[in-house]
């Protein structure tokens, strides 16, 4: 099985997908459904209100009651005529996306943790639900290949399939990355990313976990450090670096990767590494470079250094793009929100009948960080093939609240093996 073949060909015909969509009428309500009630969601939820003028929330999902009322207070304070969730279009639990499915609205909001994203996104798309679906799509290959294949089905039925890669709608970004496209530093040479932060969600010490707490609650509460919930710090965070290596390099895979990476700061628990640097060198040569790291007292950085034959490009480490050499420039002018961006492009999309479909260049780029944390975790050169083709199954089938579930240990580079 030809993987790069296939990918790239489903590729194509997402591109190809024909423009026509039953539009809703001007002054037509569009019913949102939002899945994950933290501040992404809620987030995500504000935004999607402010797009269109008739939007409104009719539903809404999360494990519990709590999360909801404190999501809905907020929201009701960015466009209170607009949240009209009744008392039973809440719905809690592990199921409760189903439900919202179910409930009647025209677009769904998934912003849970990374793990249930493929699931969602299935059931939401075989529903005729169009989608915002946060990043990144997947925590492992057989999540990857269900999200292409959910992404072929909206195109069938003209469905709508947002990303919330935010890079990808931001003004400055767009505007700097079609210089380079357009040839403003020659061709590219190498791409060097940086991803520098403190740890998003330090996992708290086992003894303030409450008695009686099965496996599952406590993962799901400190999601951010297990692999099957997050992906690690390079899938569910710097994946939006490795998104921007993706769309400089024309979303096509790379050819192979080398990873390094651990666990410097010892956890209470979890699985996820604290660093990691990924070495992609594409078919033809040139390379990129992510650097990730999430340890408190470190240097902080989110740049991109983009160099090329006549120049370099400069995303960060100061106010504006800007590219030096040959055709030297600086990006002037206002920036956009790119996370209201992305909801306008979606709601718009809705309204004009025109079906936007993410869905092959965000899995590629959740691809590519995945098997950037493959490599790191073995230690091994990994090609695309190998990673697209994977077997691992980081996400447990049938996974219930109230039950148990022992992850992975801590993977060990030269004794971890590919799978």
């Amino acid at each position: 099985m030809d993987l790069r073949r296939d990918f790239l060909k489903t590729g194509a015909l997402l591109a190809a997908a024909p423009a026509f969509l039953k539009g809703a009428p001007d002054s037509k309500p569009i019913k949102v459904g939002l899945v994950g009630c933290g501040g992404r969601g809620t987030g995500a939820a504000a935004q999607a209100l402010k797009a269109d003028d008739y939007s409104e929330l009719v539903a809404v999902a999360d494990i519990e009651q709590s999360r909801i009322d404190d999501s809905l207070g907020r929201l009701k304070k960015v466009a209170e005529n607009k949240v009209k969730v009744a008392p039973g279009m809440m719905f809690n639990g592990l199921d409760a996306y189903k439900q919202v499915i179910a409930s009647g609205v025209d677009v769904v909001l998934l912003a849970t943790p990374p793990g249930f994203r493929p699931q969602h996104l299935r059931e939401a798309i075989e529903a005729g639900k169009h989608v915002f679906c946060e990043k990144p799509v997947a925590v492992d290959a057989p999540g990857v290949r269900s999200v292409l294949e959910t992404a072929q089905l909206a195109q069938e039925k003209k469905l709508s399939l947002v990303s919330g890669f935010c890079w990808r709608h931001a003004n400055q970004i767009k505007d700097i990355m079609g210089r380079v496209e357009g040839g403003a530093i020659g061709d590219i040479v190498s791409y060097y990313a940086t991803y520098y932060t403190s740890p998003v969600k330090p996992m708290p010490p086992a003894t303030e976990r409450p008695a009686g707490m099965s496996d599952v609650e406590w993962q799901i509460r400190n999601w951010y450090n297990f692999t099957y919930l997050c992906g690690d710090g390079i899938v569910e965070q710097a994946v939006h670096s490795v998104d921007k290596v993706a769309w400089a390099f024309k979303d096509l895979p790379p050819a192979s990767c080398v990873g390094v990476g651990g666990r410097q700061i010892p956890a209470n628990a979890g699985n996820i590494f604290d660093h990691m640097e990924i070495n992609y060198v594409w078919p033809d040569g040139r390379r990129a470079f992510i650097g990730q790291r999430q340890i408190e007292g470190c240097h902080n950085e989110n740049s991109d250094y983009i160099m090329g034959t006549k120049g370099a490009a400069l995303i960060g480490r100061g106010p504006m793009p800007r590219i030096t050499g040959e055709n030297k420039w600086t990006f002037e002018g206002a920036k956009v929100d790119m996370y209201q961006a992305e909801h306008d492009a979606l709601f718009a999309s809705i309204r004009r009948g025109e079906p936007l479909n993410n869905g092959t260049w965000m899995a590629t780029s959740t691809m590519l960080a995945i098997m950037g944390r493959m490599s790191a975790y073995t230690g091994q050169q990994i090609t695309w093939e190998q990673a697209l083709g994977s077997q691992e199954q980081l996400f447990p089938d049938n996974l219930k609240w109230d039950g148990s579930f022992e992850p992975p240990p801590l993977a060990r580079p030269g004794i971890t093996k590919f799978v």
